[in-house]
C-alpha cells in the first residue's frame, strides 16, 4: 500500500507496460486514506494487517489522479505484501497509465466513447469509527465550474484549501459490509417540526419558525440554510450547548407515544444529536441531523446517493462506488475545509426518503445493485458455484472473504488468477468474458 502523498510524487513510467499479449487480470496496490475518522481495526483486518493505532479511513481502488492504483500483471507476485495502512511500497505502473497506454483495450470502445480515457468509476472500502462531515456532492456542470474557478485562483490541486478536486460529478452508492449507519435526504417538515418540538435555543426556535412560516421545500431550505450559516455566529456554542441539553433531557425522559397516537420524537434522532455534539462541540450540523433522514442498513443493504443530496456517514464498514472523483462539499461535523456557500449552491433541499439503487438477484449467489446512473454498477455476494462475471468493458474485483479464482479469456488466451480475502485485480475489457469460483464473498464494479 502507499499514502496518497506518495502516489501523488510517484513518477509511474509507461514504458514498464509489458509489449506482449496484455495480461488478463492486473493485481492492484492500493492506497489507504487515514482520515482521522477512520476504523482502526475494519480495513486493517481486511487486508491482514496488524492493527498499530492508526486510523484506517478509506480503501481506494481506481485510477482517480490524487490516488491512482499501482498495477502489477498477474504472476508478478501480490504487491504491498506486509505493507501497514498508509505505508510506502515499490513505484510502478498505475492504473491510470494502462488506460492510457491503451484505452481501447483497457475500457473498451463503448466506454471510450462516452467517457474518454479514463476510468469512470472509483471503488472503495468505507470504515468510519465516527462520523463523516455533512457533505454534498456538485452536479457536473457546478463541478466544472468550481474546478475551473478553483484553477483560475491558482488553488493547488492537493490544497486543503481547494473546495473542487476534479470537474467529475460524484454520485455514490454504498453496500454494508457491516452494520453500517448514516443519514441521507431531508425528511418531510412535518416530521423535522416534530422533533424539533419543545427544544430550546435560538437557532431551533428560528429553524421552527421557517418551516412553520413555509411548509415546503422552501422552509426546508430556509432551515437548513440557517443552520449553515449559524455557526459563524459569535454565541453559537453556548446556544447549541442549550439545545443540546433539551435534546438529553428529553432523551432521558424516555416518553413512549400511546398506540395509536401520532409519533412526536425519535429516541434514535436524539441519540444522533447527542453522538454528534460529543464528537464536534458546537457544531450546528448536530442539530441539523433532525432534519435528516435516518439511516440503517443491515450486511448487503445499500442506499444510492444522488448529486446534491445532503448526507453523512457514521459509523459502520461498507464497500462504497462512485463516479471517480473527490468532489466533496462540506458544511460542518469536520476538521477539514468547510464551504457553506459552496454546499448550498450545490444542495438538493426537496423532502423524501432515502434512495436506493435497483437489485436484480439472479439465483446465482451475486446480487447486481443498479443505481440510476450510467458510470457504475456492482454486482456482490457469497459464490456457491462457478458465476458468469460482467463480460466487457473495465472491472475491478475485490474479496471480500475466503478465497476466489478468476478464470478469464478463452483457448490459448486463457489464464487464471486466485485472490485470498482483501485482494483485488482489474479486469481489462480485453479480457473478455470471466467467470469466479470458489468459497468466498466477492465484489465486481462494472460499467454497466
Amino acid at each position: 500500500m502507499t499514502s496518497a502523498a506518495d502516489e501523488r510524487s510517484g513518477k509511474a513510467s509507461v514504458d514498464a507496460l509489458p509489449a506482449a499479449r496484455p495480461p488478463a487480470f492486473y493485481r492492484l496496490e492500493n492506497t489507504v486514506q487515514p482520515y482521522d475518522w477512520g476504523s482502526t481495526s475494519a480495513i486493517q483486518d481486511l487486508l491482514g494487517v496488524e492493527p498499530d493505532g492508526r486510523p484506517a479511513a478509506e480503501l481506494w481502488m481506481g485510477a482517480h489522479p490524487l490516488a491512482p492504483s499501482r498495477v502489477v500483471p498477474d504472476g508478478a507476485g501480490r504487491p504491498g505484501e506486509g505493507q501497514r495502512p498508509g505505508g510506502s511500497a515499490a513505484s510502478g505502473t498505475t492504473l491510470a497509465d494502462l488506460v492510457r497506454a491503451d484505452p481501447v483495450g483497457v475500457l473498451g470502445q463503448r466506454v471510450l466513447d462516452q467517457y474518454g480515457p479514463r476510468l469512470p468509476f472509483l471503488l472503495k472500502v468505507l470504515a468510519a469509527e465516527r462520523a463523516l462531515s455533512l457533505q454534498v456532492h456538485p452536479h457536473p456542470h457546478r463541478a466544472r465550474e468550481g474546478f475551473n474557478r478553483e484553477n483560475r485562483e491558482r488553488v493547488a490541486r492537493d490544497s486543503p484549501l481547494r473546495s473542487f478536486h476534479d470537474d467529475q460529478h460524484k454520485p455514490e452508492m454504498v453496500v454494508a459490509v457491516s452494520r453500517f449507519e448514516g443519514l441521507s435526504g431531508f425528511r418531510r417538515p412535518a416530521r423535522i417540526l416534530e422533533l424539533l418540538d419543545g427544544l430550546d435555543g435560538d437557532l431551533v426556535a428560528r429553524m421552527r419558525a421557517a418551516l412553520v412560516a413555509r411548509p415546503t421545500e422552501a422552509g426546508v431550505r430556509e432551515a437548513f440554510t440557517l443552520a449553515l450559516h449559524a455557526r459563524s455566529e459569535p454565541d453559537v456554542a453556548a446556544d447549541l450547548a442549550r439545545t443540546v441539553a433539551s435534546v438529553r433531557a428529553r432523551a432521558e425522559g424516555g416518553a413512549v407515544p400511546a398506540p395509536g397516537s401520532p409519533r412526536r420524537t425519535s429516541r434514535r434522532a436524539d441519540a444522533t444529536v447527542l453522538a454528534l455534539a460529543e464528537q464536534h462541540p458546537g457544531d450546528p450540523g448536530a442539530v441539523v441531523s433532525l432534519m435528516l433522514n435516518r439511516v440503517t442498513l443491515e450486511p448487503g443493504e445499500s442506499m444510492f446517493v444522488p448529486s446534491g443530496h445532503v448526507h453523512a456517514y457514521l459509523s459502520g464498514c461498507a464497500v462504497e462506488i462512485m463516479a471517480s472523483s473527490d468532489n466533496v462539499l462540506r458544511a460542518g461535523l469536520t476538521s477539514k475545509l468547510v464551504d457553506v456557500d459552496a454546499l448550498l449552491e450545490c444542495a438538493t433541499c426537496t423532502p423524501g426518503p432515502a434512495a436506493r439503487p435497483r437489485l436484480v438477484d439472479d439465483g446465482s449467489g451475486l446480487v447486481t445493485y443498479r443505481p440510476p446512473v450510467a458510470e457504475f454498477a456492482l454486482r456482490a455476494g457469497p459464490l456457491t458455484s462457478a458465476v458468469p462475471l460482467p463480460d466487457a468493458g473495465p472491472r475491478v474485483v475485490l474479496c471480500l472473504e475466503g478465497a476466489v479464482t478468476l478464470v478469464g479469456g478463452s483457448g490459448d488466451g486463457s489464464a487464471e488468477t486466485r485472490l485470498a480475502r482483501g485482494e483485488s485485480v482489474f479486469v481489462p475489457h480485453a479480457t473478455g468474458a470471466v467467470v469466479a469460483r470458489g468459497d468466498g464473498r466477492v465484489v465486481v464494479a462494472y460499467v454497466p
